[in-house]
Parts: structure tokens; C-alpha cells; sequence
């Protein structure tokens, strides 16, 4: 009796207290909104408050819904659009996005409980693209490709905010045209480089020429400058000879008696040098020596 006693104690014991634990799980008040969440309160299905991360107190008649704000993206493969000039253009683009921290009960009640726009960012980059896109000609499409970006990130990010949410940023890759156009294209860049290396080969002849042309110019100014001081020396000297002979006429206008003086001058010398011997041959016209025989 005493065993079946203490058995049937026991038993109820352990009865009372999974009816206490069941009774916590009901309306155990502690949840927590993990880092990068925010907590959607809502009372019978309508939304009645927004919970920060951390520890969130509710009773039990109240409900707690954890709704991302992380950076999500959004893969749109091949978009396509039409150039300003009829060109069809495709792209494919990664979006990343998040929800605006005070957008969360709007796009909760619109449109997403746990914060996934994904489909909504795709379609809302297909039209922004082909919007965009249809301002530009197919070369400045891509010449001022980061322009078209820039372009594309404003329109979005206005569109986007119809959502709730707002762009971080936009990763554009694989972005080409048709075929024949690229084709058109890839011909163009090539006559252009063909262009540009025969002008650049031209001015490298004229370089060359211009360099050979200096050269010859500098020579021809080396040789005149040559000839000119020659011709300035030669110029000069026959001055000073000129004017030499000037004053020696001039001398000898005025004396007379100096080649007078200069012969005898030249006969005594002569003089002085004879060793006494005859010339033995006296030809027609010659002087005759002059012979002192008084002595």
C-alpha cells in the first residue's frame, strides 16, 4: 500500500509539471530579434509595433515575426532594351538592395513578411533599362558606359523606393548588342587603328624629314658662316696691304731721294760682299762692274 502510495505522488508530480511546461511554451514571453532583423509585432494579424534587435518581452495574445533588412540582391539575366538609334541591347545585372529600417511596416503589409523584393527588383530593372537605354545612341551607350549606369542606379533607386526599399548598389555585366552590330563595330575599330597607325607612320616620315631638313639648314649656316669670316679675313688683309701701299706711295711722293737711297744702300751691300772676281760672261745689256784702279 505504502509503495503504490508514493508511486501515484510521483506520478503526479511529474504530470504537474509538464502542464506547467507546456503552459510556458503557450505563453512564454521572451523571444529575440537576432542582428540584421527587425521584429513585426502583430495582434490578431494587424501590425501594432516594430521591435529593434535584442530582447523583445510579448504576451501571449501578441506575435512576433522576424523580417530581414540585410543586404539582399536580385539577378536579372538578360534585359533587354533599344537604343536611341533602333539597336536591341541586352544585359544581365546584379542589384543588391535592403529595406529601409522605416519602411519595414509598409513592405510587410504590402508586400513581403520576411523582407524579400527580389521579384519586384527584377521587374522594376527592366523597365528602368529599357527607359534609360532608349536615350542613347548604340555609341554612346557604349562610350559613356559608367553614365548609363549612373543613370540607371537613379532611375531604380526612385522606383525602388515605391517599395520600401533602397539600391546599394548595381553590377552590370555582359552588356552587347547583336551580332551584325558588333561585327559593324569590331570592323570600325579596326579601320580606325589602321587609320591611326598610317598617320601615326606619316608623322614619323615627317619627323624625319623635318629632322634631315634642320641637319642640312644647320650645315649650309655653318659652311655661309665659314665662308663669311674667309671672306671677311681675305676682305680685311687686302685692306691693310691697300692702305700699306698707300703709305708707301704716299712716302714716296713726298721724298724722291729715298729708291735713290735704297739703291746705293742695295750696291754697297753688293759691294761689301764681291770677292774681287770678274764675272767671266757679261751679257748684252748687263752692268759693267765699276773698278777702282786708281789705287
Amino acid at each position: 500500500m505504502a509503495a503504490n502510495f508514493e508511486g501515484g505522488k510521483l506520478l503526479k508530480y511529474g504530470i504537474g509539471i509538464v502542464v506547467i511546461l507546456v503552459l510556458l511554451m503557450v505563453i512564454w514571453p521572451f523571444y529575440t530579434v537576432p542582428t540584421g532583423n527587425r521584429g513585426v509585432v502583430t495582434t490578431f494579424g494587424k501590425i501594432t509595433g516594430i521591435e529593434d534587435e535584442g530582447l523583445v518581452i510579448l504576451p501571449p495574445w501578441k506575435k512576433l515575426t522576424i523580417f530581414s533588412i540585410r543586404a539582399e540582391q536580385a539577378d536579372i539575366e538578360n534585359a533587354e532594351g533599344s537604343t536611341s538609334d533602333t539597336q536591341p541591347v541586352k544585359v544581365s545585372m546584379t542589384v543588391r538592395y535592403s529595406i529601409a529600417t522605416d519602411k519595414v511596416s509598409e513592405v510587410y503589409e504590402k508586400y513581403s513578411h520576411n523582407g524579400d523584393l527580389s521579384s519586384y527588383v527584377a521587374t522594376a530593372t527592366q523597365e528602368v533599362f529599357k527607359a534609360v537605354t532608349a536615350r542613347y545612341t548604340a555609341p554612346d551607350l557604349i562610350g559613356e558606359r559608367a553614365k548609363v549606369s549612373a543613370d540607371i542606379n537613379a532611375a531604380l533607386a526612385q522606383k525602388l523606393s515605391m517599395y520600401g526599399a533602397q539600391v546599394i548598389n548595381i553590377d552590370m555585366r555582359n552588356f552587347a548588342f547583336s551580332e551584325s552590330y558588333m561585327r559593324a563595330i569590331n570592323e570600325k575599330v579596326t579601320q580606325e587603328q589602321l587609320r591611326l597607325g598610317a598617320e601615326n607612320k606619316l608623322k614619323t616620315v615627317e619627323a624625319e624629314q623635318k629632322q634631315k631638313v634642320a641637319i642640312a639648314e644647320a650645315e649650309a649656316n655653318a659652311l655661309r658662316a665659314r665662308a663669311d669670316g674667309e671672306a671677311y679675313a681675305t676682305t680685311k688683309a687686302a685692306e691693310a696691304q691697300a692702305d700699306a701701299l698707300k703709305v708707301q706711295s704716299a712716302a714716296l711722293a713726298q721724298n724722291k731721294d729715298i729708291l735713290e737711297l735704297r739703291r746705293i744702300e742695295v750696291e754697297r751691300l753688293k759691294a761689301e760682299k764681291w770677292n774681287g772676281a770678274l764675272p767671266e760672261a757679261i751679257y748684252a745689256g748687263a752692268p759693267i762692274p765699276f773698278l777702282n784702279v786708281s789705287k
